[in-house]
């Protein structure tokens, strides 16, 4: 444990820090979760889904959660595996 007091704060500071960014990651992945399987059972709230997805990611990337990147990267490949999982819907609906 740290004796001085600016480290002691500075401890304090770091956890209320974490606790905010873990908030942020966590919503940012049920967002992507969601848009996922929206895509998947070819619901018609998917714009909604993936709307809401895109959002929390450039959230996370203006609050510095994660780098701007990481961000740009994120929607990238989500966008990829929703056209994969869109194109592969109406092939299983004809069978």
């Amino acid at each position: 444990m740290a004796n001085i007091k600016s480290q002691i704060k500075r401890n304090k500071t770091n956890e209320k820090a974490r606790l905010r960014n873990k908030a942020v990651r966590s919503e940012l992945k049920t967002r992507v979760k969601a848009a996922e399987t929206a895509a998947a059972t070819g619901s018609e709230d998917l714009a909604a889904a993936t709307k809401a997805a895109i959002s929390k990611i450039d959230r996370a990337a203006t609050k510095r959660v994660i780098h701007p990147n990481a961000a740009a990267r994120k929607k990238s490949r989500l966008i990829k595996r929703l056209a994969v999982l869109e194109a592969q819907e109406p092939v299983a609906a004809k069978k």
